[in-house]
């Protein structure tokens, strides 16, 4: 795998990322073929998945569009990267919106499709910022799906979450998406997992009585390139961990599993979702072939560092840092194949070693060894 900046059609992007642009790109040729012309926009374009979503329409623009996709990237760049977006600064087609999502959008903006990504979805970081996390899941949401209504848009997808289906049963796992969850509206995730599910509802009623075009992704455990190292999610703590002190801390038993989804894997499924006419409907979006215990996610890990880091179980210093955390998370994507031909590609293993070869070069040792361990022991 190469390790250093690729490019395609003159834009310098990580070989990773361009790999994985180019893969979602030539597989849906005839969808993207259906956006060239129309103006996107993109919500928390700056964040994790937001930027692999203006990465892949720029790769259509560069390399197979014979009329240019206009994207309006938004984020307030205040937790994405600007960085992340540096490499399209400058293209006819990339137009950079410095705002928050609840503010009103620019006047004369003309999206015809809209991908709502900005959101905190970070345990960690929502339970910091809880006011704003709410806000960003319904304040925004309802912004954008006014916005949709009068400007009759094409189609819009809600970013959900799988955190709305809270700590299922066995019997309901693999989770479908007809489970109403199992949630508590005041525990410490609430700010996150109740936004997301009303942001679900106002979607489904704006479809049902404004006629909104509007589609819900529930994303399962993606990961992959872009997702910082600071992150405080378990696959960036973990790699932070080994880089830091070659040591991985796990502050459960080890025992409780998520599937996890390579972030070009729901990238297609993402595009797919939004140019299908299924308006009104919600979507599991993961990979439903492997579900795997964290004490096995940290070997896993280990092993890419020549299995020379150490795992260790200790207590978080955190005492809500379990409470209300699923002990299995894993998808029924039985909707999602029937109706859209979706199917996951990359496997975990495969989806580690990407992940690794973009933190070795851009951003796995930008993380001071101090910042990690005095992050640490604020859990």
């Amino acid at each position: 795998m190469a390790s250093d900046t690729g490019r395609f059609g003159g834009i310098d992007v990580h070989p990773v990322i361009m790999e994985d642009v180019e893969n979602v790109g030539k597989a849906n040729a005839p969808l993207l073929r259906q956006l060239e012309g129309e103006s996107v926009l993109i919500t928390g374009a700056a964040g994790f998945l937001g930027a692999y979503f203006a990465d892949l329409l720029s790769y259509w623009n560069e390399t197979g569009a014979k009329n240019q996709i206009q994207a309006y990237c938004l984020d307030t760049f205040i937790t994405g990267t600007p960085k992340r977006l540096a490499h399209l600064e400058g293209k006819p087609y990339f137009h950079k919106l410095a705002q928050s999502v609840t503010a009103p959008l620019p006047p004369g903006l003309d999206a015809k499709y809209i991908l709502h990504f900005a959101s905190i979805a970070s345990p960690t970081f929502y339970r910091l910022h809880p006011l704003e996390t709410i806000e960003a899941n319904v304040i925004g949401t309802k912004n954008l799906l006014d916005y949709a209504a009068s400007n009759h848009a094409k189609s819009v997808l809600i970013m959900s979450t799988s955190e709305i289906y809270g700590d299922p049963p066995g019997e309901k796992i693999p989770t479908p998406e007809d489970y109403r969850g199992n949630v508590s509206c005041t525990g410490p995730r609430a700010c996150y997992d109740e936004s997301k599910r009303l942001g679900e509802t106002l979607a489904i009623n704006y479809h049902q009585v404004k006629g909104v075009r509007v589609k819900i992704a529930r994303p399962f455990n993606v990961y992959g390139p872009g997702l910082r190292l600071d992150d405080k999610r378990v696959l960036p703590d973990m790699f932070s961990g080994a880089y830091a002190n070659q040591e991985i801390f796990l502050h459960s038993d080890g025992t409780p599993t998520r599937s996890f989804c390579y972030v070009s894997d729901a990238l297609d499924a993402f595009l797919k979702i939004m140019m299908s006419g299924y308006n009104g409907e919600p979507f599991n979006v993961g990979n439903d072939l492997e579900e795997i215990p964290m004490g096995h996610l940290a070997e896993s890990i280990s092993s890419l560092f020549g299995g020379g880091v150490r795992i260790t179980y200790r207590k978080s210093q955190d005492k809500d840092y379990l409470t209300d955390n699923p002990q299995r998370r894993c998808p029924d994507l039985a909707k999602i194949k029937r109706l859209t031909a979706y199917a996951p590609k990359v496997m975990l293993k495969e989806g580690l070693a990407r992940l690794k070869a973009w933190y070795d070069t851009e951003g796995g040792k930008g993380m001071p060894r101090s910042e990690v361990q005095e992050e640490e022991g604020k859990r």
